[in-house]
Order: structure tokens, then sequence, then C-alpha cells
């Protein structure tokens, strides 16, 4: 099979054949049709976090497509079924986290992309009782960014706790901040668009973001406190450490910041301020199965719709390159067709 692969940090991904992987029990192995390409993807390959990801290794977390084999104890999919596999690619299933629902938090889970090899290939095995099913009416193209940015966002946007009729903050409007305004406005929230590319905000106006603001023109925080008083909630999608700062300084009193981009630098939070104003400061990552088969649903009745731009994986290079550097609205998806 035809694959890209990571073989050291920080050069370019090498695209070439590979064997196919072989499935053992409780494992299915998927025919990708399609994956989006992830921040966390560029991440990876540039072993930028802490915990480092295994070499040689197969990126893409976000991998739509068809069950093509089915191994031992696999009862609940079959071939044909349409399923993704998704940044969870496995928990232990029986700790204190997997037990109340926090399957996200399991220290002993597999990452898809990461610790185990993911979607940037023609075929990927994923663990069946992981893997999720795509609903009939989302092609998979579309599909594919739901499996991260959507169920990221979505996530982040539940446990802010903001009621409808609340003002949210998204703060970056990429890849995950443009499915996080169409969350967010299915959700019953009124929503601020914050980026510093005037385009992105375009896109944010028109997906229903009720105002905008450009904190290369504007300080967002304070236009954010004078406007409407201070959101409720924010949301950081940005791989930006200066958005963190101003997204903490735009929510009111009783506010949630919460924490989803991820900045290699630190994000300093002033302790009297948080005391005094009860400022709730929340890390989410991605989303339980649980989460994702709902923002699957939001989807599938049209309430959420990914933008995206179809690239083969043969420019996958190129594609790294306009992440890096801002240059993609909405979502790059590789096909393989």
């Amino acid at each position: 099979m035809k694959a890209a692969i990571v073989h050291a940090f920080k050069e370019p991904l090498s695209v070439k054949e590979v064997d196919k992987p072989v499935i053992g029990h409780g494992e299915i192995l998927v025919r990708i049709k399609a994956c989006g390409v992830c921040h966390t993807d560029l991440h990876a390959a540039h072993g930028d976090w802490p915990v480092k990801p295994k070499l040689p290794l197969i990126p893409g977390h976000e991998g739509a497509g068809i069950i093509e084999e089915v191994g031992e104890g696999v009862t609940h999919l079959k071939i044909g079924d349409r399923v993704g596999v998704p940044w969870l690619y496995s928990a232990c299933g029986h700790c204190e986290y997997c037990l109340t629902g926090r399957e996200t938090l399991c220290k002993e889970q597999q990452n898809a992309g990461y610790s185990v090899d993911g979607g940037y290939a023609q075929y990927c095995k994923a663990d069946a009782d992981y893997a999720v099913k795509i609903p009939d009416r989302l092609s998979f193209e579309e599909v594919a960014p739901i499996f991260c940015a959507g169920v990221t966002t979505y996530k982040a946007l539940k446990v802010t706790e903001a009621k409808p009729g609340e003002w949210v903050a998204i703060y970056g409007i990429g890849g995950l901040g443009h499915v996080a305004v169409q969350y967010a406005k299915a959700m019953g929230l009124h929503v601020i668009a914050v980026d510093t590319h005037s385009e992105k905000l375009t896109l944010a106006k028109e997906l229903g973001a009720d105002l905008t603001v450009n904190p290369v023109e504007e300080n967002s925080s304070e236009f954010i406190q004078r406007e409407v008083g201070g959101a409720h909630a924010s949301v950081c999608t940005a791989v930006s450490k200066p958005a963190f700062s101003e997204a903490y300084a735009a929510v009111r009193r009783g506010g949630s910041v919460v924490a989803v981009g991820l900045p290699p630098e630190e994000m300093p939070i002033p302790i009297f301020d948080t005391v005094l104003n009860g400022i709730k400061v929340i890390g989410s990552i991605v989303g339980t199965r649980k989460d994702l088969m709902e923002a699957l649903e939001f989807a599938a009745e049209g309430k959420v719709k990914t933008i995206i731009e179809t690239r083969p994986l043969e420019e996958i290079n190129e594609v790294f390159e306009s992440l890096e550097n801002g240059d993609i609205n909405g979502r790059v998806v590789i096909t393989f067709e």
C-alpha cells in the first residue's frame, strides 16, 4: 500500500509503498478513502511535544473509509461498514477514567497517527471498539475532519457549560475554529470569532459568527469586554501564546477559558485575577466515543459542514507547509482515489 511516513523529525515525509497492516483479535482493517490533515500531525512530524511519537510513523487521525477485514472477536462491525479511525485509537477500558466516561484521560490510551500508525495510508488497522460508524448522509471527504476537529471543538464547547443565548469567543478560525463556530451556533450560543487573518473572519461571518475581531488591528479582549461585557466562555484553538492570553482576558467574571490548541510555550495565568473573578481554566482533549457520535449527528443533520479542500497524498509536504504558514481556510483532506 502507499503511505506517507515520518522517518525523522522536521524532515519531509516520504511517500512510498509499504506492507499492508495485518490485523489481530478485536481489530479491523479499513481501506482509507479520506483523511483530514490536522495541526497535530505537523506537531507529530516535528516532534514538538514532550511525549514524542513513535518513529517511523504514518500520521493521520481523521481517517475515514470502508472495513475490508474483520478480526476474530469483532461482532458489532462487518465488512463494508463505513467507519472513522479517530485520535483515541484505544483505551484500557477498566481504569477510573474509562469507567466514568472520561476515556480520553486514560493513561494507557493509544493515539492514531502518534503512538500507532494512522490514516495517511491506503489502509489502516483500528481497534474495533473505538472505530465509530459514519452516518450514511455524509461523504468520506466531508466527514473526515469531524473525527478530530469536529469532536474536539464540540467537546470544548460542552465543557464551557455556556448556555443558549450566552456569548462564546472562538480564538482561531482554522481547521478547528471554523467548525467550532458552527457547533456553537447550533447549540444556541452567540459567537465572537477571533483571528489574525481577515479572510478567516469573513468565513466565520458566513458561518454565523455574530461578531468578529482581528487582534492585529485591535486588542480582542478589550473589544469583547466593551461590546458584550466579556464572553461567558472562550475556546482557544489557536497555536499561539498571545491568543491564549487574550482568550483569558476576554471572559467576564465567572467565565470559562478552554484550552484546545497546543503551542509549545507555557500559558501564564494571573492567580489573583483567577481567584478574584472566579475564572475557570479548563484543558479539553478531543472527545469520547459518545461525544464523537453526537458531533457526527450534528453534521448528518446539516447543522455543521466542514469547509474542505482535497489533495492527493503525494502533496502532503506542500500541505504541511501551507498549514505551518496559516494559509489554509478550513481543512485539507487527503484523498486516495
